[in-house]
């Protein structure tokens, strides 16, 4: 798939409040600095397309942008930051499954998960609620670029082990790097093939 076009289509904290045109929408989403900003940026191939930061919880709002003039690519804000108030992870929390459970347009989560480490117990945590949910999910592990072929390949492999001890089936994997561009066509491709 190539990406023509790519526009910002408007900010919710609800799903009533999302972009009343409906078309198929792939939402991403993952724990603090995992690299979602620079993911959907490389993916669009707009370098400013989502805000990138080295601050925890810039994503506060539920972002569509309108892509190809035909899907919403959908930036959650992320989970699992520790150094945010009680209050504001209660509401990011509530925003994110909000969304998740009710908007009937999405076809896919991403969760993104960091390549350099092993899989953390909120990632598996919050994987093991969409798998309970039946929300139709996907992983990109991110940062690949960071680890040698070989490190990269045992510290997937170590991350699948652990998963397959909650997941009869695996959902589907990608491995992604926004400065080498690695897996965009696989992940577009597999966006395509849904739609």
């Amino acid at each position: 798939m190539k990406i023509s076009e790519a526009i910002f289509a408007g900010s919710s904290t609800r799903v009533s409040g999302k972009p009343k045109r409906k078309l198929p929408e792939f939402a991403f989403i993952g724990r603090s600095n995992v690299g979602k900003s620079s993911l959907i940026n490389m993916l669009t191939g707009r370098g400013k397309l989502a805000m990138t930061s080295s601050t925890p919880g810039k994503t506060k709002v539920v972002n569509h942008f309108l892509i190809n003039d035909s899907w919403y690519l959908v930036d959650l804000p992320g989970y699992g930051y520790a150094k945010l108030p009680a209050k504001m992870r209660a509401e990011l929390s509530a925003m994110i499954l909000d969304y998740i459970n009710n908007s009937a347009e999405m076809q896919v989560l991403f969760v993104l998960v960091d390549s350099r480490h092993d899989i953390g117990s909120i990632d598996i945590e919050f994987l093991a609620g969409l798998g309970r949910n039946g929300i139709p999910c996907a992983i990109i592990f991110t940062k690949a670029d960071k680890l040698g072929p070989v490190a990269l390949q045992k510290q997937i492999e170590r991350d699948k082990a652990i998963l397959s001890q909650s997941w009869a089936e695996l959902p589907p994997m990608f491995v992604s790097s926004s400065s080498s561009k690695a897996g965009r066509e696989e992940i577009l491709d597999y966006i395509d093939s849904i739609l």
